[in-house]
């Protein structure tokens, strides 16, 4: 009788141990799941914010280059002469970026994201 009763408490220790790990388990998946959806949620919302930056301040850039365009038009005496001059030296800079793309666009990009991330 002795003998059952020290495996029936030694298996009931076992089973109180294995139901404590599978808790801590679950626990550590749910602490996982919410800290992946925190870090979902910010970059998200980072992405987005800048978005809405982005389109403001590309409306500015788009009106700021037709008053440009017009205005160096008026200067050479020919409308088109102005936006031809603008295009020339957007041009110029699409080439400088394209060639430098990693360096201006792809790395700091991929830097911001992991930056995001981690924190």
């Amino acid at each position: 009788m002795l003998q059952e009763n020290y495996y029936g408490e030694k298996g009931g220790v076992i089973d109180a141990l294995f139901e404590k790990t599978k808790d801590y388990v679950e626990t550590r998946a749910d602490l996982f799941k919410l800290k992946a959806i925190k870090k979902t949620a910010e970059v998200g919302s980072s992405l987005v914010s800048n978005i809405i930056v982005a389109v403001v301040f590309s409306s500015f850039f788009i009106f700021l280059n037709i008053a440009l365009g017009l205005w160096l038009g008026d200067l050479t005496g020919r409308l088109y002469f102005g936006f031809f001059i603008l295009a020339a030296f957007y041009l110029i800079v699409g080439i400088l970026i394209y060639s430098n793309k990693e360096k201006f666009i792809s790395s700091p990009i991929a830097d911001s994201i992991i930056k995001k991330m981690n924190s």
